[in-house]
């Protein structure tokens, strides 16, 4: 089994050494073999460079925009990439590349996979979980935001729906973008959106999610946020919009393709012709 291990990143030259060194040593603990996908979004900092000279010393592949693109454009071509890479059986972690996601959780996150789930989230809010370092007002909205997409979108046993940082089985990954192409990851340009977009996009493809406890360290975090509530708060209302309306949205409009999706991939395995 390979594990990739997505990063995102934009003016982290501050945060890629620790956090690569972390990576590290949980996988050879457990005897995991890794590779390290960088999508550098245009940094202005000193990220290149740092990506180059890393590259020395551990598994890592970098894929360069030379505009920042945003979040949306950054994880969609860091899952094709994993999703051209991987064979199945292989695994898809995306992480937080300013050093506040331990990599440890990523056990937990494997027991999850191995007991049949496609997609396990690292949640603050089960139990075990929680965050350190985060201020009371991003708390509040956080918290807030999480409630307001629990529930418009809810998906059993998911109380997590903003953290990114997600273990994917890859095929599951492969299969969503041969199905949705560029459609993926669609509200490219309305901030962290796509966190939320790529779980209901699974969602109805039948995907099956579950969460481990994680305890998020802000504290630790050396670069500015990169995040802009007007921003996110606006895709998600945009979001919910596209979901429902008009005409039963994107739940209905992908109904039937979905099924004859299925119908064909499930053929092509058999061998046999579709009905």
């Amino acid at each position: 089994m390979m594990i990739y291990v997505l990063l995102p990143a934009y003016n982290e030259e501050g945060s890629l050494e620790p956090l690569f060194r972390r990576i590290h040593a949980f996988m050879s603990a457990h005897g995991h073999t890794y590779r390290l996908l960088v999508c550098n979004d245009g940094s202005r900092d000193g990220t290149a460079v740092r990506l180059k000279e890393l590259s020395a010393h551990y598994p890592l592949e970098t894929i360069e925009h030379k505009i920042n693109r945003g979040l949306g454009e950054t994880c969609r071509d860091l899952m094709e990439r994993a999703a051209e890479l991987a064979v199945k059986g292989d695994v898809i972690v995306r992480m937080d590349c300013d050093d506040t996601h331990n990599p440890d959780v990523i056990a937990s996150m494997l027991d999850k996979l191995e007991q049949g789930c496609d997609v396990v989230i690292a949640s603050r809010f089960q139990p075990g979980g929680g965050q350190e370092g985060v201020g009371r007002y991003r708390a509040v909205v956080s918290r807030a935001a999480n409630l307001f997409m629990g529930l418009f979108f809810p998906l059993p046993g998911v109380r997590e729906y903003s953290c990114g940082f997600r273990a994917y089985r890859a095929e599951t990954i492969a299969r969503a973008i041969r199905f949705y192409g560029n459609d993926f990851i669609q509200l490219k340009g309305l901030g962290f959106t796509c966190t939320l977009e790529k779980l209901l996009k699974l969602k109805l493809l039948g995907a099956r999610f579950s969460e481990v406890p994680f305890v998020l360290r802000y504290d630790r975090k050396v670069s500015p946020s990169k995040m802009i509530t007007s921003i996110t708060t606006l895709g998600y209302l945009i979001m919910t919009l596209l979901y429902y309306w008009p005409f039963g949205g994107w739940r209905r409009a992908y109904q039937n393709k979905v099924r004859h999706f299925i119908e064909r991939e499930d053929a092509a395995v058999s061998g046999k012709v579709p009905g």
